[in-house]
């Protein structure tokens, strides 16, 4: 099972690499402000939309059986073997011009994501993995992420955009955490942000309502690298439960569970 993953990895990265290709070719080439809102704060263009439909029919192709859950055209198909599709992670970056933005793509069974992979077109980098086999960046298999303490780490987040009851607890949560680490980042696609956590460029990170498109793979890519993934009360993270995630290697992610649990439990607002 583990090559036959192995080789469908491979066929995936020349897909990845060819959609990426065409997102290059459509950056910078609009207007600031294009793109429609498909709700508060939430974008989508044509490079979206058609980035998606090449990357379904890419893998129809691979894995004819699979159904998928794509952002933008939602579930179909075999909901126990399916592709979980973020075609253009960091929408609102790549309509303004700036290119943090990503490509995630994970295969998931009824138990658990099999394989994953994030691949950044601008920087052609590319993290990937089969579950039991370790995390890879460009093709090269990373070791084990450091565990430092929180002092020393640099931390990533996302704005609760998504989540205006949790505004207070955030910014407040935030300042906490700033004055406790190295420095906070916020970068803008989550794909990539727990891609560098699991690659140990980032050394922490947390943010509230995340969708599995955005996390299924590098949810993955965290298990292979030795990090830890919870919600506030330190239960495993499931994008399909839990609303807040935190993850890090061992020691961080216990400070900065810690921390996240003091200020979003403390108000009656649901933060599992």
């Amino acid at each position: 099972m583990t090559a036959s993953l192995q080789e469908l990895l491979r066929q995936l990265r020349q897909l990845v690499a060819q959609v990426g290709e065409y997102q290059i070719s459509a950056f910078r080439k609009h207007p600031v402000g294009w793109g429609s809102e498909k709700d508060v704060r939430e974008f989508v263009s044509e490079v979206d939309i058609h980035s998606e439909e090449l990357l379904i029919a890419g893998l129809q192709n691979l894995l004819p059986e699979a159904g998928f859950y794509a952002e933008e055209s939602g579930k179909q198909g075999n909901d126990t073997l399916r592709w979980v599709i973020d075609p253009l992670d960091g929408t609102t970056n790549f309509l303004s011009g700036l290119d943090q933005f990503s490509i995630s793509v994970a295969l998931e069974d009824k138990q658990s994501t099999q394989l994953g992979m994030v691949y950044r077109p601008m920087s052609k980098e590319c993290f990937s993995a089969v579950r039991g086999s370790g995390l890879y960046y460009n093709g090269t298999r990373r070791h084990q992420v450091p565990n430092p303490p929180l002092q020393q780490a640099l931390v990533g987040t996302g704005f609760p955009y998504r989540s205006p009851d949790l505004a207070k607890a955030f910014f407040a949560c935030a300042e906490d955490i700033l004055y406790r680490c190295r420095g906070l980042r916020r970068f803008g696609s989550a794909a990539l942000d727990l891609s560098y956590v699991a690659g140990g460029f980032l050394q922490g990170f947390w943010e509230s309502d995340l969708q599995s498109y955005d996390v299924a793979a590098a949810l993955l890519f965290l298990e292979e690298s030795g990090c830890v993934a919870t919600n506030p009360a330190g239960q495993p993270y499931s994008p399909y439960r839990d609303r807040l995630l935190i993850c890090g290697p061992p020691t961080v992610q216990r400070n900065l569970q810690l921390i996240v649990a003091d200020h979003y439990l403390r108000s009656p607002e649901q933060s599992n």
